[in-house]
């Protein structure tokens, strides 16, 4: 592959990782700061306990980091250090 594209790779992996931490940041501060609001509409219509919708949220964010780390910042990296070698 020609160094021009790998560097262009490395670069959109690169920027998917930083507005991907940018969206889990904002979906982070939005649970945190409307869980006692949205908790009661979802635990009434999806008929959930609060120690069930607390364990779907933290799986999301589990989720969330690895989506993130390894579909975004693993590929950026390898890019990264095969720009180097050529």
């Amino acid at each position: 592959m020609e160094r021009e594209k790998i560097i262009f790779l490395r670069n959109f992996f690169l920027h998917a990782f930083v507005v991907g931490i940018l969206f889990a940041l904002f979906y982070w501060i939005a649970t945190v700061a409307l869980w006692h609001t949205y908790a009661p509409w979802l635990m009434e219509r999806f008929k959930l306990d609060e120690k069930e919708l607390a364990a779907l949220t933290l799986n999301f964010f589990a989720n969330l980091r690895i989506v993130i780390v390894f579909f975004f910042l693993v590929p950026a990296l390898a890019l990264h250090w095969s720009a180097k070698k050529v």
